[in-house]
């Protein structure tokens, strides 16, 4: 994604946080994410560093699960792309440009 939006600036992601069950330390990795507003802690996320604890109250990441559940998103990562095909699983980004183009 970043990748992207440095190369294409009429590309936007908006991430919605949606940790799987089956990651036990997912959901409060994600709720502090949230909380914080913070792309920093996402990265570590990814890096599998330590994130502090969630520092709010929040719904947001309880919300974002029944919207996954709701559209039939079951995995990550899945993207809606703005036709609103969902695409799940990794993409590299010169994939995903081809996907986010195609009409």
């Amino acid at each position: 994604m970043k990748k992207i939006v440095t190369e294409r600036k009429d590309i936007a992601f908006f991430i919605k946080m949606n940790p799987l069950p089956m990651h036990k330390e997912a959901y409060d990795k994600a709720k502090a994410i949230v909380c914080e507003k913070s792309m920093a802690l996402l990265e570590d996320a990814f890096a599998k560093k330590q994130l502090p604890k969630p520092a709010c109250k929040t719904t947001a990441v309880d919300d974002n699960i029944s919207l996954a559940k709701k559209i039939g998103v079951s995995g990550a990562p899945a993207i809606i792309l703005p036709d609103g095909r969902l695409v799940s699983g990794y993409r590299d980004a010169n994939a995903l440009k081809a996907l986010i183009d195609r009409k």
